[in-house]
C-alpha cells in the first residue's frame, strides 16, 4: 500500500479493484493517436482504471475517499463489460492496518456511480449491508437527489443495491461542506451533476482530488473529458477553474483511477517535479 505522510496527516491508498473501460469513452472526442501517447490500453481499446479509496488519517479521524466496486457486487456480464479482474480487497488491507471497516468514521463520496460506490456495500448472510456501519457518507444533495430517482441514461450507473442499506448514514450539502478542518468537498457537476471534488489543506500544503472530471493524470489537458460525463461543457469550466487553483496554490493532485500515479505535482511547465507512483498489483 502507498502512503503519503505529513507531520499529522496520513493518505494510504487501499486496493480497490480494477476495471478496464474503453479508451475512446474515457478520452471522448480526443483521437485515439493522441491520448494513446499518455495513456497504455489493450487489444481491445480498454485502458485500465483502478478503484482505489483513499484513507486519510488526520486530527484522531479516520476518513475513506470513495469505496472501490467492492465484491461480488457485479454480476458475470457486468464483470466481463466492464473488465473487471480483480475485486476489492479494502477489507484486507485495513487489517494490515490494525483497523476494521467499523473503524471508519467519514465516508467521502465525490458520486454515487458503481465504480465508486459499490463497495459500501457487503452481503451478509444473503443481505445487503452497509460496511462502514458507523461512518457518515457524505455527497451531494444532488447526487444522492440523482441515487434515489435515476434517469433513463443514468439508472445503468446509479444502482439501487448500493443505495438502500446505506439510506441512514447519508448527510448531504449544496455547495460545500467542511467535514474536519483542512478537509472539503466542494460540488462541481460536470461528470454527474453532483459530481464533488476533494480539497485538503494541511499546515501549508495543499492536495486536490477532482475525481472524475480528471480521472487521470492522462486528463490534464483542460479540453479532455469523457464522454461518459453528463454535462461535459461544466467539466470543462470546473477543471480549468480548480486546476488554476491547484497552480496558486502549487497543490498536488491525488488520484482515485489511475494506473500508475497516487499523487503529482507539475510545474507550471507540466513537468512531474514530484509523484508517488503504484505499485502494480499481481492479478
Amino acid at each position: 500500500m502507498e502512503r503519503l505522510e505529513r507531520d499529522g496527516l496520513t493518505i494510504t491508498w487501499l486496493n480497490g479493484g480494477v476495471t478496464h473501460m474503453d479508451g475512446g469513452a474515457m478520452f471522448g472526442v480526443v483521437p485515439k493517436p493522441l491520448w494513446s501517447r499518455k495513456y497504455p490500453h489493450n487489444d481491445k481499446n480498454q485502458i485500465e482504471l483502478r478503484t482505489d479509496p483513499m484513507l486519510i488519517e488526520k486530527d484522531g479521524k479516520r476518513i475513506l475517499v470513495e469505496a472501490g466496486i467492492g465484491n461480488e457486487r457485479l454480476d458475470e456480464k457486468q464483470r466481463r463489460n466492464y473488465g473487471v479482474l480483480e475485486e476489492s480487497s479494502v477489507e484486507q488491507n485495513l487489517a494490515k492496518l490494525g483497523l476494521a471497516p467499523s473503524d471508519i468514521d467519514i465516508v467521502l463520496m465525490t458520486h454515487l456511480h458503481f465504480d465508486h460506490a459499490s463497495g459500501l456495500v457487503k452481503k451478509v448472510n444473503g443481505a445487503d449491508t452497509s460496511l462502514f456501519e458507523n461512518a457518515v457518507i457524505y455527497t451531494s444533495e444532488i447526487e444522492w437527489k440523482e441515487m434515489n430517482n435515476p434517469n433513463i441514461r443514468s439508472k445503468n450507473t446509479y444502482w439501487q443495491q448500493n443505495r438502500i442499506a446505506i439510506t441512514d448514514q447519508i448527510k448531504t450539502f449544496t455547495d460545500e461542506v467542511e467535514v474536519i478542518p483542512g478537509i472539503r468537498l466542494v460540488h462541481t457537476g460536470g461528470h454527474s451533476d453532483g459530481h464533488s471534488i476533494l480539497l485538503i489543506e494541511h499546515e501549508g500544503e495543499s492536495f486536490i482530488h477532482l475525481a472524475d472530471i480528471m480521472p487521470t493524470h492522462a486528463h490534464a489537458n483542460v479540453l479532455w473529458v469523457l464522454a461518459y460525463d453528463d454535462y461535459p461543457m461544466t467539466s470543462i469550466k470546473e477543471k480549468e477553474k480548480w486546476m488554476n487553483y491547484a497552480k496558486q496554490e502549487n497543490a498536488s493532485f491525488l488520484f482515485y483511477h489511475d494506473y500508475k500515479y497516487r499523487m503529482i505535482k507539475w510545474n507550471e511547465q507540466g513537468e512531474i517535479i514530484s509523484s508517488i507512483e503504484r505499485t502494480p498489483y499481481s492479478y
